[in-house]
């Protein structure tokens, strides 16, 4: 499943047309699917249609006349102007004897619902003039909206705000990516009939979905013992810095490792669960760590100023490692790839910035490039951690579908290192263990889903998160 611009959308409508499939049944069946989303969801209610002069618009003309078949009642309030498929769909309502006002005649109702069909993904600039102030009248209005496919005047503002949007055929970056998503409501994806050759773009991101990270879910075999299953080096922790390392252990064990030992200075009090293997040491080193038995390790976690020592003690191991926090240096990112070890790195935007060279700032405002030239620039897997977060590798692109703000706390980032790290060591390929990584570390988190949950207590999730997305029983958000 793939993420769409708008621009990758009109692309996909002309390959629909060159393909065969006529342009007005894709507009009529999105209309008929907005309108039975938005039925379903207010029923009883007198609805209100906003329709612009473009294929937006159409949409909602289409949707009207579905509503208007099945009994509904319906207003109609429209921009003059529609063409092509937009104008058939205006005379079609017509021959129901419904009619079309203006749109400057709309005067907000209570009791009415509204669907927002005026623009979707057709803007190229902020909405200003009439469209602004009918955009804010929109929102002081006090109803309820439903947008089709998008709400109008995103990605700029001002822009509605719906409480249900329903996205038509695919969906799209504003779906995804906050704060854009904060205006969608809930969402809702309709498939229009579109050709499957149509949306096939391996070129557009990917979008995590339950269907593609259940098959990388390690199996166990009947005579699994924690020798086989993954064998994890956790190494961190530097005076106070002491929690880090012990949340990467932890999420280690819950996400299936077998063994985990945790190397951390001698002189720091880290306390990790009782499971874990100990391996105080005098000083970061290849002879002080050798002893651990591991195929992954995971860096950097509370390694405070020694993190490059600690990164470089890792890097003679010769294992497939995760780098993160104190241990993300360009010169040890830099070494680790050079040396051909499969590497994996876990910044947060400020840490992409330093990098980058670049502003937190500047890696926010474009986090799909800033990944993608992560991983260009030091060949490895990257995962930018965000809002939401993504996974970038030698030219391809993941955006991660779970999770949500509540885990906005500390700690949060050791226990993705620690689910990263047992994936890896369970014998997944970076690219993939990052994926699974993400994916159940938020799903974790959704189960959870409140503010004040704790690391550690997403870690306690994740056996629960795994259990379901091996059963099947997990729904994407866009259901």
């Amino acid at each position: 499943m793939r993420l769409f611009t708008a621009e990758a959308m009109r692309l996909a409508d002309q390959k629909a047309t060159q393909i065969g499939y006529p342009s007005l049944l894709l507009m009529d069946t999105a209309g008929r699917k907005v309108a039975r989303a938005l039925l379903q969801a207010y029923p009883n209610r007198r609805v209100v249609v906003l329709c612009g002069k473009g294929n937006n618009g159409g949409d909602g003309l289409a949707a009207a006349r579905w509503m208007r078949v099945w009994g509904c009642e319906v207003e109609v309030y429209a921009a003059e102007g529609q063409q092509g498929d937009a104008k058939a769909m205006r005379q079609a309502l017509e021959s129901h004897k419904l009619t079309i006002r203006p749109l400057t005649d709309w005067q907000p109702t209570p009791g009415t619902v509204l669907l927002d069909a005026l623009f979707g993904t057709g803007l190229n600039r902020p909405l200003q003039g009439f469209y602004a102030d009918l955009v804010g009248k929109i929102n002081q209005s006090g109803l309820s909206v439903v947008a089709a496919d998008l709400p109008s005047g995103l990605p700029y503002a001002p822009h509605v705000e719906a409480d249900l949007t329903v996205a038509l055929a695919a969906l799209k970056l504003e779906h995804v990516f906050y704060p854009h998503r904060a205006a969608c409501g809930k969402i809702l994806l309709a498939e229009i009939g579109m050709p499957p050759g149509a949306l096939a773009d391996e070129s557009l991101p990917e979008l995590l979905t339950p269907q593609a990270l259940h098959a990388l879910l390690p199996s166990r075999p009947g005579n699994a013992h924690k020798g086989n299953v993954g064998r994890v080096l956790v190494v961190g922790g530097y005076a106070h810095y002491t929690g880090a390392p012990a949340l990467s252990v932890l999420a280690a064990y819950r996400a299936g490792a077998g063994l985990v030992t945790v190397a951390y200075p001698q002189e720091a009090a880290v306390v990790p669960p009782l499971e874990a293997v100990r391996l105080p040491v005098a000083g970061w080193s290849h002879a002080a760590l050798k002893p651990a038995k591991a195929e992954a390790v995971a860096v950097g976690m509370g390694a405070g100023p020694s993190g490059k020592e600690a990164a470089k003690a890792v890097l003679e191991l010769g294992l497939p490692t995760l780098l993160d926090a104190d241990a993300l240096h360009s010169e040890t990112v830099e070494e680790f790839a050079g040396a051909g070890i499969p590497t994996v790195i876990t910044p947060h935007p400020g840490e992409a910035a330093r990098l980058l060279q670049s502003s937190a700032q500047e890696v926010a405002q474009a986090p799909l490039e800033a990944a993608r030239t992560l991983a260009e620039r030091f060949a490895v897997t990257v995962v930018l951690k965000g809002g939401p977060t993504l996974i970038a590798e030698n030219g391809r692109l993941a955006v991660n579908t779970t999770g949500n703000p509540a885990m906005a706390t500390g700690g949060m980032g050791d226990v993705l290192s620690g689910v990263i790290g047992a994936f890896l060591a369970a014998g997944l390929a970076p690219w993939d263990a990052a994926r699974l990584g993400v994916y159940l570390h938020g799903l974790a988190g959704d189960l959870l889903a409140r503010v004040g949950m704790l690391a550690h207590e997403l870690a306690d999730a994740l056996p629960q998160a795994r259990k379901q997305l091996a059963q099947g029983q997990v729904r994407p958000y866009w259901h």
